[in-house]
């Protein structure tokens, strides 16, 4: 994980430019560089991770273009080959060594080619300008912003740009912006013709595409660790990972000090595939202390994506504080395109195809945001095998009709693919799912609920929820999260489009809690 930002040098002096710059330090923590190209200034934080030596530093320059990106390229070593064949040298090992020369052979085209996790800045020399793109998926964050005259510029955080311009706004995920355009170079949420593969070949070629997935996030010159929560996705994360391996994986698990669900599900998964594990115990006080911080690094007010924040936030203080470990892989994504639990309320198959889309256009504000955040916030890389481009594509053609809860098991097919072939017990890979936010104990999210009710009065409450024209907190809590967020992010409601809630149009699912545990279907999930 590293960090980048471009700025006009009309907008300030290279000393400003370095003041803001700076507030993402842990996203980078191993060099820094600041280069003027042309008109602007590039910045560039690194955690090395691929290349680790002094010449896998970034900017990378190349007949007069220059490249800061944060990203994970796979595959780099197969199209290193191919340009080497053109007459091209490689100065080190860094995977993003091959972007200017992939610039120059395809031009913007390029990105469409890529099979990466990724956000960059191009200074064209031709053009004399910046050319900028992210990733399908908005794994890697981006946002812009403009002065008063329209100068743009760009960094991987929000908070960098905060005070620098008077509005904050992502990057949408899967374009690029050129002379003045953000242009889509691809929409994985795009309809696209369903395949008509029969059940089984569907869950084998999920199957065969996630262990692709996870393989492929294995390529580190750094240290990798995996996040294991006990449920179906990280579970198989790290199964997989440990049959490509061959040896033992390092495995991180968190929970609440009285009734912590995960834990035991994580540790019978850990026994399983034979991980070196760890447990991280927090409680009440550990909890409440970390709220402010928590909002400080995530940048919004979203209850769903506060809750299940906390608990990877303090997994990763941990693992950053007490190992060497510099990449972490996650289970993140899989819910979004294969049904969560209210999407088993779902009243057609086009009503969950629908859900789907918009879940995955907007994962970028949502779970992909927490995961970016709370591990870079500790100077680690998320990796996130569920978000490869080529599953999903794959998950996102199958046909609703055989996504939805029609087996009495949500998820169904992802379980099928992994049945009978001794990747994890039964009873993990048919387990209820269970809200990560709850999993790591039920008691958490009761104690922030608990604060917040004692923190404002019901006058308090109405009048200070009545101040917020967009996204106007619903609850006491709500509120705590706004008002924190107000303090870091002042005006920039704008960078998240609403709350993260269940389809409050679908049976069922008119609630005003957004965890699982509301839900009619929850059932026997986690216990």
């Amino acid at each position: 994980m590293c960090s980048i930002m471009a700025m006009a040098k009309h907008m300030g002096t290279r000393e400003e430019f370095l003041e803001y710059f700076m507030k993402t330090t842990s996203r980078g923590p191993d060099d820094f560089r600041i280069e003027e190209v042309g008109d602007y200034y590039l910045g560039f934080q690194r955690l090395a991770i691929m290349g680790l030596t002094p010449e896998g530093m970034q900017p990378f320059h190349l007949h007069g273009n220059a490249v800061i990106c944060n990203g994970e390229l796979y595959g780099f070593r197969e199209e290193k080959q191919k340009l080497c064949k053109d007459g091209y040298s490689f100065q080190s090992d860094s995977d993003c060594e091959i972007i200017l020369p992939m610039y120059e052979s395809y031009g913007v085209e390029m990105f469409a080619k890529l099979d990466a996790e990724f956000a960059m800045v191009i200074y064209d020399s031709r053009k004399k300008s910046l050319i900028a793109a992210r990733d399908p998926i908005g794994i890697r964050p981006l946002f812009y912003g403009f002065d008063d005259i329209g100068n743009i510029c760009f960094a991987s955080e929000a908070k960098n740009l905060v005070g620098l311009v008077k509005k904050v706004i992502p990057f949408p995920p899967g374009h690029y912006y050129m002379d003045g355009q953000f242009i889509c170079y691809r929409d994985l949420a795009a309809r696209k013709p369903y395949v008509s593969d029969e059940l089984e070949t569907v869950c084998k070629h999920i199957r065969e595409k996630l262990i692709c997935g996870v393989e492929k996030r294995l390529d580190a010159d750094a240290p990798v660790g995996f996040l294991l929560s006990g449920g179906l996705d990280s579970s198989l994360v790290c199964a997989i990972a440990t049959k490509y391996l061959g040896k033992p994986i390092e495995t991180f698990a968190i929970g609440m000090n009285e009734d912590a669900i995960d834990l035991k599900y994580a540790k019978e998964v850990a026994d399983y595939i034979g991980s070196t594990h760890h447990e991280v115990i927090i409680n009440q006080d550990i909890v409440l202390e970390s709220l402010e911080e928590v909002i400080a690094a995530l940048g919004t007010y979203d209850i769903t994506t506060i809750r299940a924040s906390v608990g990877m936030y303090l997994v990763c203080k941990a693992i950053h504080e007490s190992t060497d470990i510099r990449v972490l892989l996650t289970g993140e994504i899989s819910d979004e395109i294969f049904g969560y639990k209210y999407t088993d309320f779902a009243p057609d198959a086009e009503s969950f195809q629908q859900e789907a889309e918009k879940r995955l256009r907007e994962l970028y504000m949502y779970d992909v945001l927490r995961a970016d955040r709370c591990i870079s916030v500790h100077s680690l890389e998320a990796r996130v095998p569920f978000g490869d481009l080529d599953f999903v594509d794959y998950v996102m053609r199958i046909p609703p009709e055989k996504k939805m809860n029609v087996y009495n098991k949500g998820k169904y097919l992802l379980r099928h693919a992994f049945e009978g072939l001794e990747y994890l017990p039964d009873d993990i890979l048919f387990r209820e799912k269970a809200a990560f936010s709850d999993a790591v104990g039920h008691s958490m999210v009761d104690y922030i609920k608990a604060y917040a009710e004692k923190k404002y009065t019901e006058e308090e409450f109405k009048t200070r929820a009545a101040r917020y024209t967009e996204a106007v907190p619903f609850t006491k809590e709500s509120l705590l999260y706004r008002e924190l967020f107000e303090t870091y992010y002042p005006n920039q409601a704008h960078m998240v489009v609403d709350f993260w809630m269940p389809n409050k149009n679908w049976e069922n699912c008119n609630v005003n809690d957004p965890s699982a545990r509301v839900l009619k279907n929850y059932g026997q999930s986690g216990c």
